[in-house]
């Protein structure tokens, strides 16, 4: 009537748990954002690549106008602002690649978007008035 189990013993339960925690482990370790993340770190110089472990940005230079832009980590808000002499916010951009793609694998496009072929990066954003009190998230 009542399926019932037997209760393993309390080391088998610490054992499985160890197991969970592994595959969790691995699975975050190697999951597309994950590789995403780290194929985008291997392209970034390493200024770019402290700035980006540091601040959760870094900072492109256009091909054709010779522009700066900072690139945040994430996507669900504008990510892409140019930037002045000063560092601060010029103007936001919004351009991403078509598909569902990782953070890391739209930032990493981007990047080379900008620094070779900036004039058509260009041309496909949207352009915004740079709000400071949009949130930024960190890089993981």
């Amino acid at each position: 009537m009542f399926p019932f189990r037997r209760c393993p013993p309390p080391e088998a339960c610490s054992r499985i748990n160890a197991v969970r925690k592994l595959y969790r482990h691995l699975l975050a370790e190697n999951g597309s954002e994950a590789r995403g993340l780290r194929l985008l770190r291997g392209w970034l110089s390493p200024d770019q690549r402290e700035q980006f472990n540091k601040s959760g940005y870094f900072e492109v230079v256009g091909c054709d106008s010779g522009a700066r832009y900072r690139i945040y980590h994430g996507i669900l808000s504008p990510n892409v602002y140019e930037i002045d002499e000063a560092g601060r916010h010029k103007v936001g951009l919004c351009f991403v690649p078509s598909g569902r793609l990782a953070v890391g694998d739209v930032i990493l496009a981007q990047k080379i978007a900008l620094e070779t072929d900036e004039r058509t990066a260009l041309a496909v954003a949207n352009r915004f008035s740079p709000n400071r009190d949009l949130p930024r998230m960190r890089s993981p």
